[in-house]
């Protein structure tokens, strides 16, 4: 009944024009609604997780945004829920946020080269691997805080001043109930920092430096993170009959706990990075197809005397590594890969992409990117395994109505079948079928 109320009262709003002028300022409505079917078998995740499991992905998300004039009034509803899983499955908050409003803001256009905003918002910043707005996950990252965009798409810099939100309920009853209850900023974690960007004449170069400091509080406990992480990016988008590359270097420092048990702590030195190199072309053909070779590489835990191991923030991974949810085999921790991607688009409404990715671990004592699979030994070797994706998208209505279709096998290596508690579970098979309606 909830969410035939809230989808109700959503296509009562989408109703409006999509642009609707106001006695004194312009309302802008729009909605996306969003289904989804994911299943995998041969799961690669430790007990309890179970050896196949399914999900049913409803999300309803309504934006709204009023200008008027010297300033605009935004606001974002999301409604993201699941259904039909199974009763230990990994589905969590990242896959369900019953009725959330994760956007609230005010912002000011001070001049034609310069805005701020404050309140509740999403941010998307640079290759999106540190800080990103969702796409392919049913749940969005969302920030509260203040931040200020100057210069235009040559040259310009955004700082921020944010706590994250934390999705709540955090019970795994509340989750699966999809309970209400809406997210706070506990006053930890905080994310601060400055993102630049400026082309140059062999692509568009950025710099950053990002902060991130969390404690304990009275109802939730920690890793007390507290990282500076800094990096620099050359990109050079893809064009007709032309080379286009990225590469992309990030270090971190600061301090954290090995654990967020309430009995650790020990503050240890973090010492962690991660590269990423890739050089593609745009062929000539009635398909524009583009092929790509890439590789990541994120450091793992290595001794107890210091922290190792990359933490990607709040960055998204479905551009790069596959689908998270059900599946996400793969993050940046602990991982070291090489892929070759192909991509096309046989008309203007459809797009192909397909990639073949070999997996490794940095270190072999290390869990693996985010499977829980560790051999503290290291007996078990390097090799996780050979990653195959491929996925296929048509607009069955013009920018209307899209259709999504995709899978992922993962064909385990030595460590992910020899791994002290890896799953005798053979190897994983992944698919989704999605239809998205804008409106």
């Amino acid at each position: 009944m909830m969410l035939r109320s809230i989808l109700l009262a959503s296509l009562a709003v989408a109703s409006l024009p999509a642009s609707a002028r106001a006695e004194d300022g312009t309302l802008d409505v729009s909605l996306e609604l969003r289904v989804r079917v994911e299943a995998i078998a041969g799961q690669f995740r430790p007990a309890p997780a179970p050896r196949s499991d399914q999900i049913l992905l409803l999300r309803t998300d309504l934006f709204a945004e009023y200008d008027a004039g010297p300033v605009r009034f935004g606001g974002e509803v999301v409604d993201a829920r699941g259904y039909f899983e199974k009763r230990r499955s990994i589905a969590g908050a990242t896959e369900i946020n019953a009725l959330e409003p994760i956007q609230a803001y005010v912002a000011s256009d001070v001049s034609d080269a310069a805005m701020v905003k404050a309140g509740r918002f999403t941010m998307n910043l640079g290759s999106a691997r540190l800080v990103a707005r969702n796409i392919f996950r049913n749940t969005i990252n969302a920030f509260t805080g203040v931040e200020a965009v100057l210069g235009d798409d040559r040259l310009g810099a955004t700082a921020f001043w944010t706590v994250a939100q934390t999705r709540l309920p955090g019970d795994i009853d509340g989750i699966r109930n999809d309970r209400i209850v809406l997210d706070r900023e506990r006053g930890s974690p905080h994310l601060f920092g400055l993102f630049t960007h400026g082309k140059t004449g062999i692509g568009t170069l950025e710099a950053y430096g990002y902060r991130l400091a969390e404690n304990d509080s009275r109802d939730s406990v920690t890793q007390n993170r507290h990282l500076w992480t800094v990096g620099s990016r050359l990109v050079r988008s893809p064009a007709a009959n032309a080379w286009d590359y990225e590469i992309e270097l990030i270090g971190q420092g600061g301090h954290a706990r090995a654990t967020s048990a309430p009995t650790d702590r020990t503050d240890l030195p973090v010492h962690a990075g991660f590269a990423h190199a890739m050089i593609g072309r745009t062929l000539s053909g009635a398909w524009h197809p583009r092929i790509a070779i890439l590789s990541d590489y994120a450091t793992g835990e290595r001794s107890g005397r210091s922290i190792t191991r990359f933490d990607t923030l709040f960055g998204a991974r479905m551009f790069e590594f596959t689908v998270p949810s059900l599946f996400g085999a793969v993050q940046r921790a602990n991982m070291a890969s090489i892929a070759v991607v192909g991509d096309a688009r046989p008309d203007r409404r459809s797009d192909i992409t397909a990639s073949v990715r070999p997996l490794f671990l940095a270190s072999a004592i290390d869990s693996f990117a985010s499977t829980g699979v560790q051999d503290k030994a290291g007996s078990a070797g390097t090799h996780a395994g050979t990653q195959i994706e491929a996925r296929y998208r048509r607009f069955l209505i013009p920018d209307t109505l899209r259709l999504s279709v995709g899978g992922a096998y993962l064909a385990k290596g030595r460590f992910l079948r020899d791994a002290a508690n890896a799953p005798a579970t053979g190897d994983t098979t992944y698919g989704f079928v999605e239809l998205v309606a804008s409106l």
